[in-house]
């Protein structure tokens, strides 16, 4: 990675883009320091501190929404608009024949997502402003005419205005910088909420030096070994080998090559996990939105959920998380690799798996890998999803949330993302110069 960085400061548009990247990077880190006028920072930190959702989405801001600031919702209606673009794809067929038109068919699906991008903005915006109107002395009322509809009009807007903002960042660094631009948005984030965490702990070393200093040192061996871990199952793939065969046209013969498909352990990335956290975390969600202070929300609170004071409520949130993964796995690699399509490609272009007969037989073959290879990913997931707060707690129950679990991954892939994107930079920039 050093190497890679080096070779890319090296060449002068190369550079130009990682320092684009940086300057819009900025950008997004200063929205998040911008406060909105008519909220009480207190209260509305303590309010997300209550909600499980809340607090995942507040990680990836980089706690912007726990501070109220303009880009409090982030990226994350973005992420969303996505996701639910990409699952309406599949299932409607307008939407499919738009993903295979091209470059056209993809500028009218950006538009798209930029549209239902807005709309969750707005019913976000709306769920956080009635959470916190549940909260005493959440909004100053006094600074919009006495009308607590007022304030929400006007906070509904600053905040889709903030959140439309952080897209338009995120894809000018995809067309002007590196690429990417929305997992770096994430990126930086997530480093930034784990840096607040770790200076905060700095702060309080007056009181143990020595023991804050070997809890901080203990934590940084533990994401190290982490690290390694998620890099090496991240880097593992199933390379199932393809014989093409030779064929005769005219004067000229084709083929007669031999090529792998490459099947990654952890094909379908994060996204399992931030479905699992995201649906498990909905009731608690709509209950404390609308029902704070009910029999419904204590019961919650004890018979479902991570923080559970029973016993018996963390259980069942463990084993409903879990069976959540492993269905939103084997549900992502399905959309994500369709194995009849795959095997049609490769008859119609003459290739065969030796052993396995075309057509059929060779997609069967393929959805069995597929199948295997997801259990695996899941059961992986599964792990990276309680292993890292149970490793953090070894060292400090204070340095607990620097990484979550999903932020962990998260770091890990787009670090690895954007090697890949410069070394193919500086490979590319390497071969004009050749050609040159």
């Amino acid at each position: 990675m050093i190497e890679t960085l080096k070779n890319a400061f090296r060449n002068k548009d190369i550079r130009k883009k990682i320092l684009l990247t940086l300057l819009f990077l900025f950008i997004f880190r200063l929205g998040c320091y911008i406060p909105i006028p008519g909220l009480t920072r207190s209260t509305f930190a303590a309010a997300v501190e209550g909600n499980d959702f809340f607090q995942l989405m507040s990680g990836i801001t980089g706690n912007a929404l726990a501070n109220g600031t303009l880009f409090a919702l982030g990226i994350g209606p973005y992420i969303n608009a996505s996701i639910i673009v990409q699952l309406l794809t599949v299932g409607i067929p307008a939407l499919e024949r738009l993903s295979k038109q091209g470059e056209e068919g993809r500028k009218k699906i950006t538009n798209i997502t930029r549209i239902v991008t807005i709309v969750l903005a707005i019913i976000q915006s709306v769920g956080i402003i009635v959470l916190f109107g549940n909260s005493k002395d959440a909004i100053r009322t006094d600074l919009f005419f006495d009308s607590v509809v007022f304030a929400g009009i006007y906070m509904t807007i600053v905040y889709t205005a903030g959140s439309c903002l952080v897209m338009w960042i995120g894809e000018r660094i995809t067309e002007y910088g590196i690429g990417n631009g929305i997992s770096m948005i994430i990126f930086i984030g997530i480093l930034s909420t784990a840096g607040t965490t770790i200076i905060e702990k700095f702060k309080n070393i007056s009181a143990d030096v020595g023991g804050t200093l070997l809890e901080l040192g203990l934590f940084v061996l533990i994401t190290i070994l982490l690290f390694f871990c998620i890099v090496f199952v991240d880097l593992a793939e199933r390379k199932i080998p393809v014989q093409y065969a030779k064929q005769v046209r005219g004067t000229k013969m084709y083929g007669g090559q031999s090529s792998v498909i490459p099947m990654k352990i952890t094909g379908s990335g994060v996204m399992p996990l931030i479905f699992a956290f995201a649906i498990i975390s909905f009731p608690s969600m709509i209950i404390s939105l609308f029902w704070p202070d009910s029999s419904a929300a204590t019961g919650v609170q004890i018979w479902f959920s991570g923080n559970s004071p029973e016993w018996y409520g963390q259980v069942i949130y463990t084993v409903t998380l879990c069976l959540l993964i492993f269905a939103f796995s084997f549900f992502y690699a399905q959309i994500q690799f369709n194995p009849e399509d795959v095997s049609k490609s490769i008859q119609q272009n003459g290739g065969f798996i030796q052993g396995i007969r075309p057509g059929k037989p060779t997609a069967q073959y393929l959805s069995k890998i597929n199948k295997r290879i997801t259990l695996f990913g899941a059961i992986f997931l599964t792990l990276v999803a309680f292993i890292p707060s149970i490793a953090f707690s070894w060292a400090s129950y204070d340095l607990v949330g620097v990484f979550s679990t999903t932020g962990i991954l998260i770091v890990v892939s787009v670090a690895l993302e954007f090697d890949k994107q410069l070394q193919s930079q500086i490979m590319m920039k390497n071969y004009k110069g050749f050609l040159k």
